[in-house]
């Protein structure tokens, strides 16, 4: 099915229709992305930072891009000076970093706290006493180039729906127990993203404002 079409089909099913949807687009080319973009969508998803940085040289710069994927220190100067939302913070040592680059570069860079939900062990992300603490340290009110703007949260990879459910709705009630906290002024929780290509209506179910989606609209991955 051609890019438009897998685009309309995947809108066409959401719940939310105020729910972003980010066009994950890793190990796709650039001319696949631009397809997507000459439909007027502008939110697309990178989960590594070279591939970033090489699509976001040859598009257009109104794009919005999302880095999704797990973010290393020494990597975060190469997209400091455009990225749009890092999804994937999962330490106070990574959220430095952000901050010091964001003041070399003279912006102020939205963040998503990653919190672990999943029973896998690869996944990366805060628990929830890890997030509290951070919540309420002094190290983070320290920074004035980032935003925390919410949560993001990757569920269990497997068929039991009954799991993903309650996965999202506990990561969706740690996302309000921290809204109606006392925050810091570079705290603001209101985007909650959680749900990819094979759960994204249950996310959606479960209060998702953002959606991370690459095979359901550029087809299976090609990592050659």
């Amino acid at each position: 099915m051609p890019l438009k079409e897998n685009l309309l089909s995947i809108k066409n099913t959401f719940i939310n229709p105020n729910c972003l949807l980010i066009a994950v687009s890793k190990t796709h080319p650039a001319s696949s992305i631009r397809e997507i973009y000459d439909l007027g969508h502008r939110d697309f998803g990178e989960n590594k930072v070279q591939e970033l940085t090489d699509k976001a040289a040859q598009l257009p710069q109104d794009i919005r891009w999302h880095m999704i994927g797990h973010l290393q220190r020494n990597k975060v100067k190469y997209i400091a000076p455009f990225v749009f939302l890092i999804h994937g913070v999962d330490s106070l040592k990574l959220l430095q970093e952000i901050d010091k680059q964001a003041e070399k570069n003279n912006r102020i860079i939205s963040c998503l706290l990653q919190v672990h939900i999943a029973e896998e062990e690869s996944k990366f992300g805060f628990s929830e006493e890890e997030l509290m603490d951070l919540i309420h340290s002094e190290e983070l009110k320290a920074l004035n180039n980032i935003k925390i703007i919410g949560l993001m949260g990757m569920a269990t990879y497997t068929e039991n729906v009954a799991k993903v459910r309650k996965e999202f709705a506990g990561l969706k009630s740690l996302f309000e127990k921290l809204k109606a906290l006392d925050l810091s002024g570079n705290v603001d929780m209101k985007e909650l993203s959680m749900g990819m290509s094979g759960d994204y209506l249950i996310a959606q179910e479960e209060g998702s404002t953002m959606v991370r989606i690459g095979s359901a609209i550029f087809g299976e991955r090609n990592y050659n």
